[in-house]
């Protein structure tokens, strides 16, 4: 990845964390001169990532969704360590779902090292991953490809993982509230989502911190639903109670020793 790359990447990163970045202090913060910010804010405007305001830019409306490759370049790292600690909780030998999303695709690539697996997805980049591999056997839905990020989506899809019933689930979320609601921007995959959670006997929600921070306006499910929870870092401790009194198994990969 280029220096450029690599600040825009983390632009959007603290525009995720503060919704607004301002020209002055991104310099600052890269040591690089206003003019350089002003043309990377521009040219993330230019990619529909931002929205530019005077002096700086926010993210877009919270109805509509990040492109695909931003979201993928956004807590990176975190992403690497959350597939990592997931793709522990998972044995050799087991059936499972994953879905749509760039966490639960940093989970398959983590899991490339079992053997024995049985993954249905709805997912093209987690199928066209792990389909490789003669040790997987590897289950695609049917139905509608959404082109932004080669999720599928739809009634086709969730009546098809409803055919299942797998040892353990790999979702992921657009945002989660302070009540514990899992968020999504489109309906059709809320859907399958919650069909994927309805057929599984473990269901592991993987996502960033900064889900903490987004709004999403589709409810998935709430956290109570879940058996396990793979973040990098949970940021409030009324959120951890809420796992503990769910009876759900919070694994921080990124917490401090």
């Amino acid at each position: 990845m280029t220096e450029t790359s690599q600040r825009h990447a983390a632009i959007l990163e603290l525009a995720r964390l503060e919704n607004h970045v301002s020209v002055e202090p991104l310099a600052a913060h890269f040591a690089v001169s206003v003019q350089t910010i002003r043309k990377d804010l521009n040219q993330l405007c230019e990619q529909r990532l931002l929205t530019r305001v005077h002096g700086g830019a926010t993210l877009p409306s919270s109805v509509e969704n990040l492109e695909y490759e931003a979201r993928r370049r956004i807590a990176a790292d975190a992403k690497t360590a959350i597939g990592a600690a997931a793709a522990a909780l998972i044995p050799n030998d087991a059936s499972l779902f994953i879905n749509i999303g760039t966490t639960t695709e940093a989970v398959s690539q983590a899991l490339l090292d079992h053997a024995g697996l049985m993954i249905v997805t709805n997912n093209i980049n987690v199928a066209n991953r792990m389909r490789v591999y003669p040790r997987f056997e590897v289950i695609i839905a049917g139905g509608v490809v959404r082109p932004s990020d080669g999720g599928i989506v739809g009634e086709a899809a969730a009546g098809f993982f409803s055919q299942f019933k797998v040892d353990y689930a790999i979702i992921g979320a657009s945002a989660l509230d302070e009540h514990g609601t899992l968020l999504d921007y489109d309906y059709r995959e809320v859907k399958v989502a919650q069909a994927i959670i309805a057929n599984a006997r473990h269901v592991i929600l993987v996502a960033d911190h900064s889900k903490f921070k987004r709004s999403a306006p589709v409810r998935i499910a709430s956290i109570d639903q879940l058996d396990t929870f793979v973040t990098d870092i949970a940021p409030f401790p009324t959120f951890r109670e809420m796992c503990v009194a769910s009876g759900i198994k919070l694994v921080e990969a990124c917490a401090p020793n």
